[in-house]
């Protein structure tokens, strides 16, 4: 293993496996959340719905494969990627169900933002822009998306619930038997790593999980409490395997539609939405690059990361390869922290992950295995875990504090890394030129300052429908 250097990085395979393992049962919900996002826009004459979930979820696999590939050998850094949520939603609901844009073109918009990356990238506009933030947007963008990785860890589990008074609220636990599992499971996995043992996170994600399963097998529970709603019948509570069982391998009807959906499209409409797609992204995986790069010490003393444009080029791969396949925008995930934290530190780390990732083509039934509650216990775990970064955050400086502050808790509360990045980049100069500092802020950031000012004007306004 010569090749990832793993003595310069102080790791072995053993632990790199580890931690690619963990970061695959981290992200791997993706496989089976994001086909069913999709297919509620994608419609294929001729097949069932079922089918072009089954299809979406095989071109999920794929994109992040090649995406994953390009990390391990090109940047040799311990991310996995794969088609972002969020970005998939505003693909479904936004563009082509509310904005009424075939997905086709919709898929065509996605392949022209992945090509675009990938020139940036090459030339090291990408590395620029990103080496413009701010320090204390650098330094803080780790603990904001820690709080959104808690946030949405809680609510997956059901241990928090929307209200209409509060926004959220604590959910009726005691009355939901996958909310106290979820959380007994959530308890013992933070014990496990209070010791210090190797693999906490994986052993309290399956272990949750055969408790539950366990629990349906005594009786003690319904399979609507204690098993994956994939699996189950909601109406009669009768098990059944045909999301999973038999997937739909013939992807032909995915491939290469972005070419049909560049015919006949209206210029305005187009440009808008890979503008959209283009800056959710770009802030999306530099966010979280920073933070899970200041998560794992790979940030220089300037808060950047060496060489940063190589794991750039791997989501613009990805991106670009997932458009051809038939799927949404591929970026960097916030759950590559897990593995961190069990010690990945190459892209040996990302590997084990695209490997794993190509064994779910053959064993996506037993990734369905895993209640929803199970998963999530790692972005609560992490979430918590990556709270450290506000450590690095000068609160005495009012600039940092005001910057640092709102990348923190916009993040969570618009959940949204971009608009949290957003935030603290716009503040920056502004609080700066009222200490009376503003030599220390440099054109660059006041363009991207203004230039956000810009995106929010659109995304608020209502232009995007």
């Amino acid at each position: 293993m010569g090749y990832f250097e793993l003595g310069k990085h102080d790791t072995d395979v053993r632990t790199e496996t580890i931690a690619g393992i963990t970061t695959f049962l981290a992200m791997s919900y993706i496989i089976l959340v994001n086909p069913f996002i999709l297919a509620d826009a994608i419609e294929i004459p001729g097949y069932a719905y079922i089918e072009v979930v089954q299809m979406i979820a095989i071109a999920t696999i794929i994109a992040s494969v090649a995406a994953i590939a390009v990390m391990a050998f090109w940047a040799n850094r311990p991310f996995g990627l794969a088609p972002g949520m969020g970005l998939n939603a505003f693909f479904a609901y936004t563009v082509v169900i509310g904005l009424g844009v075939p997905w086709q073109t919709a898929l065509a918009a996605v392949f022209v933002e992945g090509i675009i990356f990938i020139l940036i990238t090459a030339v090291g506009a990408r590395k620029y822009v990103i080496s413009l933030f701010p320090e204390p947007v650098k330094f803080s963008v780790g603990a904001g998306i820690g709080v959104f990785l808690l946030f949405i860890g809680l609510q997956e589990m059901g241990i928090v619930v929307g209200d209409e008074a509060v926004l959220v609220e604590l959910a009726p636990i005691a009355q939901s038997p996958a909310a106290l599992l979820g959380l007994v499971g959530l308890v013992v996995t933070f014990m496990l790593w209070a010791r210090g043992i190797t693999g906490s996170i994986i052993i309290g994600i399956l272990g949750t999980a055969l408790v539950g399963w366990l629990a349906w097998l005594a009786n003690l529970v319904s399979s609507q409490e204690a098993l994956p709603q994939a699996l189950v019948d909601q109406e009669s509570g009768e098990l059944s395997f045909a999301a999973v069982a038999s997937p739909q391998y013939d992807i032909t009807p995915l491939l290469g539609a972005f070419i049909e959906g560049m015919r006949d499209i209206d210029p305005v409409t187009f440009t808008l939405v890979v503008f959209t797609f283009f800056f959710v992204d770009f802030f999306d995986t530099a966010g979280t690059l920073i933070g899970v790069s200041q998560f794992g010490g790979f940030l220089d003393e300037e808060g950047d990361l060496p060489e940063m444009e190589r794991p750039l080029m791997a989501d613009a791969v990805g991106t670009t390869v997932g458009a051809m396949v038939g799927t949404s925008t591929v970026t960097t995930y916030i759950e590559s922290s897990t593995g961190i934290e069990e010690g990945g530190r190459t892209g040996l780390t990302a590997l084990v992950v695209g490997a794993l990732f190509l064994v779910s083509l053959i064993a996506i039934p037993l990734i369905a295995l895993i209640p929803a509650y199970a998963s999530f216990i790692a972005l609560v775990v992490v979430g918590i875990i990556m709270l450290q970064g506000v450590l690095d955050v000068d609160w005495n400086d009012p600039a940092w504090a005001v910057s640092a502050g709102l990348t923190i808790t916009i993040m969570p509360l618009t959940y949204s890394i971009a608009n949290g990045l957003a935030a603290g980049i716009i503040a920056y100069p502004l609080i700066k030129s009222a200490m009376g500092e503003h030599r220390d802020v440099s054109l660059g950031q006041w363009a991207i300052a203004a230039a956000l000012v810009g995106y929010f004007y659109v995304y608020t306004s209502g232009m995007l429908g």
